[in-house]
């Protein structure tokens, strides 16, 4: 577990290599004590249909899901993190952002193969 989910202004994965942000995101947060690096699952995708009000009219978006639990402090270490992974791919996205999410651990579910 944790799971990110990188959500991004289309077109931006023709100017900046989506693969290589899940990547450093990826990297990055394995490096911390708090996260389960088998667990650990990355993706981005595309947002068609968007506004919003900076110049470059561009954004990324990640949401960072952990199971309930963790302190704020830890929170706030691992947000940075990944905006700071993000911001090394991406720096020239106009929004750059990152929000904590906490999974309800009774109700997370889950099945691995092998």
């Amino acid at each position: 577990m944790p799971h990110v989910v990188i959500d991004f202004a289309e077109g931006l994965e023709r100017s900046h290599d989506m693969s290589r942000l899940c990547e450093e995101v990826f990297d990055a947060l394995v490096l911390d004590v708090e996260v389960n690096a088998p667990a650990l699952k990355v993706r981005a995708r595309p947002q068609p249909y968007f506004k919003i009000g900076t110049e470059p009219d561009t954004f990324a978006h990640a949401t960072l899901y952990l199971l309930e639990g963790r302190n704020d402090a830890t929170k706030a270490r691992l947000s940075d993190i990944v905006l700071k992974a993000m911001d090394g791919v991406l720096p020239t996205v106009g929004s750059l952002s990152v929000d904590v999410r906490d999974m309800n651990t009774a109700a997370y579910a889950k099945r691995l193969k092998g």
